[in-house]
């Protein structure tokens, strides 16, 4: 066991948290998956409007690996295959008919998971829809079922504004989880690190899981972040060195698939903000629709429904559906108006990192934080702000700048393999600039993937 107390970074005082407990929702009439959740593949879509689908019915997979599918969470009948500019797949959004009938094609897992049966795993969760529940490094992209990882990181925290409650998740599905990590083991050579908060001490709901080796974390966000563990932890060596991760959530679906034979995406889901009617956590199916269980507060007649945190999510609508990697859902008021006098306010009801506002004295206030971006865009200056938010041993601007001048040698140097752009989110977030950083560093792993896939 190793502790890491990091102390770079910040945590953004936002009001409007989850209260620690769990309800059922109920249960969605639609339910509907995004490509955009699963980086790295090229979908080819397997059905069409008005088709019935049940639990584990492949609705598309990917062109370069066709092992690689993504599944039906839920049974009912294909409502909507959306698409957008030249026919890329966009969602598919099936109508539930509330009996989650599993497909009669899938087979049940192995019953022994030990390492000599890795391939037979393997092929049992991508034929399920599971598989897509690990992620990456380098870049970020869904897992390589052809690979082998060096290790397999489990992220049992979560620093993010508003994060759902990992205890909460973890709560009454202890055993799924170990049969989880037990599946992971039998898929790397190497360990399985399952990273905690260091406050917990010995409290800590995953005190007793059993085949990893334990890791605790403490600080502000992004102490959090899969790329800060692996930074600390196992850094990445080359294009070559890969590491996949999973979070508690998708180690769990899995244990639960090897323990009752059958897929199940059953998640738990906080939801929460300022403008949220009520903050809470809810049991619902993964891609449900959020008007099953998230409503906005009569306060705010407009509100923004984001699928994820306020740094890395992305804005769906009241009538979007949540992610497939996602336990969040936040509800933030829709700004309609700049602020009044702007930066030369005092600043008593501004959440800012910077020390100009009369906010930052009042460490324990929480602030209504909308969608406002409190500025216009400006030119790139490198101020030095990014190195004091970024707790990894990587320079960001120049990073950028590297990205900027498509220096593709430049930005393996300085540290691209390691990073995603959460890892820089909350950079984008103290920006004096409001440079669009995430998308930024988006399009240098492109490049860098179009490179890689070049050389194979």
């Amino acid at each position: 066991m190793a502790n890491y107390r990091l102390k770079k970074g910040y945590d953004i005082r936002m009001a409007g948290g989850a209260e620690a407990i769990l309800e059922r929702a109920p249960f969605p009439e639609s339910v509907g998956l995004y490509p955009a959740d699963f980086y790295g593949m090229t979908p080819k879509p397997l059905v069409e409007g008005g088709e019935r689908v049940r639990i584990g019915t492949p609705l598309w997979r990917d062109k370069r690996r066709e092992s690689l599918i993504v599944t039906s969470p839920a049974s009912g009948t294909v409502a909507e295959v959306r698409r957008g500019e030249r026919r890329a797949l966009e969602s598919v959004i099936i109508r539930t008919d509330g009996k989650q009938h599993v497909a009669a094609s899938i087979a049940p897992p192995p019953k022994r998971v030990f390492s000599s049966a890795r391939a037979e795993i393997i092929g049992a969760l991508c034929a399920v829809g599971l598989f897509p529940l690990f992620r990456q490094r380098p870049f970020g992209t869904v897992a390589d079922p052809l690979a082998t990882p060096r290790a397999i990181f489990v992220t049992a925290m979560d620093t993010a504004p508003l994060a759902a409650d990992q205890g909460l998740i973890l709560k009454n599905h202890e055993q799924e989880f170990q049969r989880g990590i037990d599946v992971l083991a039998s898929l790397t050579p190497g360990r399985v690190h399952l990273c905690t908060e260091a406050n917990t001490g010995d409290g800590s709901p995953f005190a007793g899981v059993q085949n990893v080796e334990h890791h605790r974390f403490s600080g502000p966000h992004p102490a959090g972040n899969v790329g800060v563990h692996i930074h600390h932890v196992a850094p990445i060596r080359g294009v070559g060195d890969i590491l996949w991760h999973c979070t508690v959530q998708g180690v769990i679906l899995i244990g639960r698939y090897f323990i009752t034979g059958a897929p199940s995406f059953e998640v738990t889901a906080a939801v929460a903000g300022p403008a949220a009617a009520r903050g809470r956590h809810v049991a619902t199916l993964s891609g449900a629709a959020l008007s099953s269980f998230a409503e906005a507060s009569k306060a705010f007649p407009a509100a923004r429904f984001i699928s994820g945190n306020v740094l890395t999510g992305r804005n769906i609508g009241p009538g979007g559906f949540l992610g497939f990697h996602d336990n969040l859902v936040t509800i933030i008021p829709e700004a309609r108006t700049s602020v009044f006098l702007g930066w030369l306010s005092p600043g008593f009801s501004l959440e800012s990192f910077s020390a100009s506002f009369i906010s930052r004295l009042m460490p324990r206030r929480r602030f209504a934080i909308d969608s406002n971006r409190n500025g216009s865009v400006r030119a790139f200056v490198a101020t030095g702000i990014y190195e004091r938010l970024l707790p990894m041993d990587i320079l960001p601007s120049f990073l950028l700048k590297s990205i900027l001048a498509g220096d593709i040698e430049e930005m393996e140097k300085l540290g691209i393999l390691e990073v995603t752009p959460e890892d820089l989110a909350l950079c984008e977030y103290a920006c004096p600039s409001k440079t669009d950083i995430q998308r930024m560093l988006r399009d240098g792993i492109d490049l860098m993937l179009k490179e890689t896939r070049e050389t194979e």
